[in-house]
């Protein structure tokens, strides 16, 4: 018994909030003790025994106490001691008791009612038999993870080796081509264009550059329509189809063919290969037909794309400065952002950027970034462009200082071997320098110029011209000149030239290897993305230089351009197959700078409205974002290093679109991948996960029982390899198993190992097919109608199931099929239901319902899943070989629990403490059927069902959680995008009002449209190229006009989880005038908990508990010198440079600098006069 003044304890936190205070004066009084546990309660939790016998707390001793602490604390607790003195007088409405008894007997009826339904339709007993019957014949093998990874990393470099050697036969070929062949300004000739092949005009004959050019629908390719004898050519809208130099470009590539269908005959496990033009034009094998997007622009720009650039260039240090002083408002400011935009678009990973603004004053767009360089990953790419979209011109500019600034900042970051280490360079973007600030050279850049500048001149003006030129070409760097937006991309892309001289004159051919990327350009890219494995979209690309080997050019540095091909991260994946890996294992790949290639919890894709669309940030995924319990980033930091070695950690991992958690023990295998900056890792879960399960079987009767109509193996995991003679592409992989077995097929590759394994559980599941089939003869129709379909699955991913009912009637037709990936075999994961069940004592049921957002058509859930693990032990060890489930309505399940939470009128109630005879479908009563992760299967009120339990009745559920009968488990998401009210930030004014954006509007119409025309260039304009890429830059700005958008974000959100230690609790919960009486039962062999509650008593001021993710806000407090955010932006993750570098070469012609644009007159000259009057 607790002396009296116990009860006070609780009363120590008046002063706290509120809703913190609401809920320590309602305690919990516990009426029964699980095994084990102390109960607590809030501010008077007193044991029901003491109650009993003392009465309740009077105020004899709690009131001159109370009024002590309110003297101590002043006057204004005194209405907070009213509040819980309130709280503490005896409840004006008797509560409803619920006997204990009653429920546990309630909890034993329905247990046992549903074990017995549950085990035999799922004839869970007989399977489990089996596989007892053959332990003394199976071996169970211990899994050398370091060997496995070492394994797995050297089948991967032979491949990707492979693609190497294909590149580099491209790149042979491409060079002998330019070698021999002669520049001829009058070419004509025709080729295939993409855009128009295919393409017939009124006339019923075929366009130019569009000849017939024949498209079937390949396996290989993702079923696109494609020509696998030719390439064709891709043209972006703004780049002229019959250019002189597109033409010559064109006609020297096509020796690329032959070598092209060569290598995929050599290895067919080849994608995409291409030719990648400085002119702009793209190669591309197999040929397709290109499709424009809605605006009927082609945007896709070879010279744009990372493997591009990466291979035209090494990693970069790059600092922009852009010149925002008043002289450049208007279309200048226009071009400018678009020009830097364009820049950004030109880095990658393995460099770092950052902008300078300047007018009357020097400042970091963003000043987080101030005195520092960033990586210029997809991230701070956007975030930067964000910014810039909000800069405005105004001041006068003061170039000296921002160029000042930035050489200071290259040179820290170069002294203290920060940043690429490798080209440094300045972009100025400005419309005129009234100087040439040679002193700023000579001091932080001459003699060794160490930085290259680069200039673009914008806008029509030429008086600065000659300031702006000698810069760049007393720099090492280039000079353009920008007058329209159409002349952003080709001038931008003459830096790229620049940088990539050293490397093209010392003939460097260094082989590159892109970060993870999906190609959303490709067509019908949207099906894709809809039909397969998120993590399993992304590829990489190998890619390697073309450079010209004519003698007279040498100085000059001509790249001709970059070949690559592709590589299906899904197609290296496939070399660690999923049944050594476990259950829970998995294998995942990272690059040098710690960004995830590819790992099953990578998710790219997020949906905006009903379509998937990449993240903006899917390639910056860090590991640390992925694998977040490595807090002191030891794996991150060991893979990055390129080391060998392992490591374990416990972990929670989020199943089941993060509503329920798994808790393992996980061990990390790791290696590189030589040849590439790749590492690959391999994760074991500690138990059975590290076990295989090895079974011996002939083939004659294992091939009997793989032809049993109810059994089929995961068609996503490589039994045969069927992928590379088009004769076995049609081939299922059990059809190819068979083949392979009965020598139908002797050219059939297959693993060996997994194929013994699948014949073994053929043999010893067999007998299911037969149980089964005997229980749908004879099933009942009236006591059992409800059970629709049972089911195996086998570690070696083979399948059984077996129908009850008519396939038309099945609740949930997406079971078991690839509509549902959750329930079935992948790539990626064993099935959900498999999952679960491998985590919860063999021979108990795991009992799961989709929660209500996940309910087929909205509507509310209608089936449950029930599974259980079959375990194996031989020698001690213990493996899982099989799970096995049936699926069921619900309404059965509800039918069984309403009829056992009763008890007849004539029931004995003299033994019972309580209501008797008692129901729950008596008012005074709510009862639940919930799961151990708190979500309702069973409730009175239909609309309950598959909802949290905490959203529906807080009370109970901060009692449970306080009780220790459910935890809180907090989980974080890095990949998640957060909902944002759209608001145009301006410096200048606040939103614009409709009318005066329609005055902007009529202003400009006016006005400035005249200077517009004036300065885009009017002899280009009106080709119809031009003027669709002028819509799409006009449909473009426009996009932001929709009120929420959604934005790459941390989030951190609740999984509640039961203890399965604590078999049953109860208690009172003080809801003000009534007490609300709870019992919580375990009910046996399950996930499942009954739950039943007084209905009477309103306990609302309880707040509901809800499982809502919140975003993580990094705060930026400056005046208590709070920089969290700042920090976080700034920091600098370890990251392993790339092995060469290109700087700098002696034989270099630096005087090939640029040089100022063609003028256009006539009508420029005839408008002028208007329009200056017009202003």
């Amino acid at each position: 018994m607790r002396p009296p003044d116990a009860g006070l304890r609780g009363w120590r936190g008046i002063t706290e909030p509120l809703q913190l205070r609401a809920r320590s004066c309602l305690p919990v009084r516990p009426f029964l003790r699980a095994p084990g546990l102390q109960h607590g309660g809030g501010c008077a939790g007193t044991p029901l025994a003491w109650q009993e016998e003392q009465g309740p707390p009077t105020s004899r001793w709690l009131v001159p106490s109370l009024m002590v602490s309110a003297w101590r604390m002043g006057r204004g607790a005194v209405p907070t001691l009213l509040l819980c003195l309130f709280c503490l007088l005896p409840s004006t409405r008797p509560q409803t008791k619920i006997p204990l008894e009653t429920v546990k007997s309630w909890a034993d009826a329905f247990g046992g009612e549903l074990y017995s339904i549950v085990t035999k339709y799922s004839g869970s007993l007989l399977l489990q038999k089996k596989y007892k019957d053959v332990e003394p014949t199976l071996k169970i093998k211990e899994v050398d993870g370091l060997e496995l990874v070492k394994k797995f990393s050297e089948q991967m470099e032979s491949m990707l080796r492979r693609k190497v050697e294909a590149v580099e036969r491209l790149v042979e070929a491409a060079e002998d081509a330019d070698l021999n062949h002669e520049y001829n300004s009058s070419l004509e000739f025709d080729y295939y264009n993409s855009l128009l092949i295919n393409e017939k005009d009124e006339n019923d004959n075929y366009v130019e550059l569009g000849d017939e050019f024949i498209l079937e629908p390949n396996e290989h390719f993702n079923n696109l329509l494609v020509n696998t004898t030719y390439s064709d050519i891709q043209l972006p809208t703004n780049v002229y189809n019959k250019d002189p130099d597109i033409l010559n470009g064109v006609y020297m590539s096509e020796a690329l063919n032959p070598i092209f269908v060569d290598n995929f005959e050599r290895d067919p496990t080849l994608t995409w290969q291409y030719f990648g033009s400085s002119t702009g034009f793209f190669r591309l094998y197999p040929g397709i037909k290109w499709l424009p997007d809605e605006n009927g622009v082609i945007s896709f720009d070879c010279r744009n794309r990372g493997w591009y650039i990466q291979a035209a260039t090494s990693p970069k240090d790059i600092v922009i400065i852009v010149d925002v002083s008043g002289s450049m408002k208007g279309l200048r400011m226009t071009i400018a952002k678009h020009t830097i935009v364009t820049i950004l678009d030109t880095l990658g990973e393995n460099d770092f950027v950052n902008i300078i603004a300047y007018n009357d004053y020097v400042h970091f767009i963003e000043p987080c970034f101030k005195g520092i360089l960033v990586q210029a990953d997809r991230d701070n790419r956007e975030h930067f462009k964000q910014l810039v979209d909000e800069l405005q011109a105004k001041g006068v500019g003061t170039v000296n200082k921002a160029l000042t600034e930035s050489f200071k900042i290259l040179r820290e970051f170069r002294d203290a071997g920060q940043g690429g280490l490798c080209n440094q360079a300045i972009m100025l973007i400005t419309d005129g320098a009234v100087e040439d600030y040679e002193a700023v050279f000579e001091k932080y850049n001459w003699p060794d110029r160490k930085v290259r500048v680069f200039t673009y001149l914008i806008g029509r003006e030429v008086t600065f011209a000659p300031n702006v030129k000698w810069i760049a070409c007393n720099n090492k760097g280039y000079y353009t000149q920008i007058s329209t937006l159409a002349d952003v991309q080709e001038n931008v892309m003459e830096y790229l030239h620049v940088l990539s001289r050293p490397m093209v004159i010392n003939h460097d051919h260094d082989i590159i290897w892109t970060e993870a990327y999906m190609d959303s350009a490709l067509p019908q890219s949207e099906e894709l993305f809809a039909s397969q494995a998120q993590s399993l979209l992304l590829m990489t690309t190998v890619a390697m230089p073309v450079f010209s080997k004519k003698n007279e050019t040498r100085s000059h540095g001509i790249l001709l351009g970059v070949v690559g091909s592709d590589v299906p991260l899904r197609e290296l994946l496939k070399l660690a197959p999923r049944y050594k890996l476990g259950v829970h294992g998995y294998a995942f790949l990272n690059t040098n700078n710690g960004y995830i290639l590819s790992h099953p919890d990578l998710r790219p894709l997020y949906k905006e409205g009903k379509k998937l669309k990449p993240k903006p940030n899917y390639n910056s995924v860090d590991l640390s974002e992925v694998e977040w319990e490595d807090q002191d980033e030891i794996l991150r930091t060991a893979m990055i290093n390129g080391e060998t070695g392992y490591l374990s950690m416990d972990v929670k991992v989020p199943v089941d679109k993060g509503k329920r958690v798994l808790f393992l023990t996980n061990d990390y295998f790791f290696t590189d991948i030589s040849g590439t900056p790749f590492s690959l890792g391999v994760v074991l879960s500690r138990g059975h996960g590290e076990y295989i399960l090895l079974g011996n079987t002939s083939v004659e009767e294992g091939l009997h029982d793989l032809l049993q109509p109810d059994l089929s193996l995961a068609n996503e995991w490589i039994y045969c390899i069927t992928d590379i003679d088009p004769d076995h592409r049609k081939l299922s992989q059990l059809e190819a198993v068979i083949r392979f077995l009965t020598g139908e097929e002797p050219d059939l590759e297959c693993d060996e190992e997994l194929v013994q394994e699948v014949l073994f559980d053929a043999v010893v599941t067999a007998p299911m097919e037969a149980y089964w089939t005997a229980l749908a003869l004879n099933m009942s129709l009236e006591s059992e109608a409800g059970v629709e379909m049972a089911f195996l699955g086998t570690r070696a991913g083979l399948m059984r199931s077996a129908l009850y009912v008519g396939s038309e009637k099945l609740s949930n037709r997406k079971f078991l099929t690839r509509k549902d990936k959750e329930s079935i075999f992948t790539m990626d994961h064993f099935p959900l239901w498999y999952r679960r069940a491998a985590e919860h004592p063999p021979g108990s049921f795991i009992y799961s319902i989709v929660s209500e957002d996940d309910a087929e058509g909205g509507g509310l859930p209608k089936v449950v899943t029930v599974s259980t693990a079959v375990a194996v032990s031989v020698d001690g060890k213990m493996g899982i070989a099989a799970a096995v489930g049936v699926q069921i309505k619900l309404e059965l399940l509800q039918r069984k629990f309403w009829a056992a939470m009763q008890q007849p009128n004539d029931t004995d109630c003299s033994a019972l403490d309580g209501a008797c005879p008692l129901s729950c479908q008596d008012e005074v009563l709510n009862c639940f059927l919930i799961d151990n992760n708190g979500f309702i299967l069973i409730s009175k009120r239909p609309a309950e069902t598959g909802k949290f339990l905490g959203a529906v009745d807080g009370s109970v559920m901060t009692q449970l959680l306080n009780m220790g009968m459910f935890k809180k488990v907090t989980m974080y998401d890095y990949q998640a995008m957060c909902k944002i009210p759209y608001h145009h930030h301006s410096g200048a004014r606040p939103l614009l009002s409709p009318i005066y954006a329609f005055l902007a509007a009529v202003k400009w119409l006016i006005s400035d449209f005249l200077i517009f025309l004036l300065e885009f260039n009017m002899s280009s304009f009106w080709h119809s190229d031009n003027l669709a890429d002028a819509k799409a830059v006009f449909h473009h700005s426009h996009k932001h006009k929709k009120h929420d958008t959604l934005q790459p974000c941390d989030t951190e959100y609740p999984v509640f989880v039961y203890e399965p230690a604590i078999k049953e609790t109860n208690g009172l919960i003080e809801c003000g005038d009534c007490q609300k009486m709870f019992v919580a039962q375990q009910i046996a062999s399950s996930n499942l908990l009954l739950l039943v509650t007084d209905a009477a008593c309103d306990c609302s001021i309880f707040p509901p508990v809800l499982l809502d993710a919140k975003e993580v806000k990094y705060i930026l407090l400056h005046a208590l010198g709070l920089w969290v955010k700042c920090d976080r932006m700034r920091s600098q993750k370890l990251r392993r440079r790339p092995d060469t570098c290109h700087a700098f070469h002696p034989e270099e012609n630096a005087q090939d600098c640029g040089g100022a644009a063609e003028l256009c007159a006539s009508l420029t000259l005839l408008l002028l006069p208007l329009a200056l009057l017009l202003r």
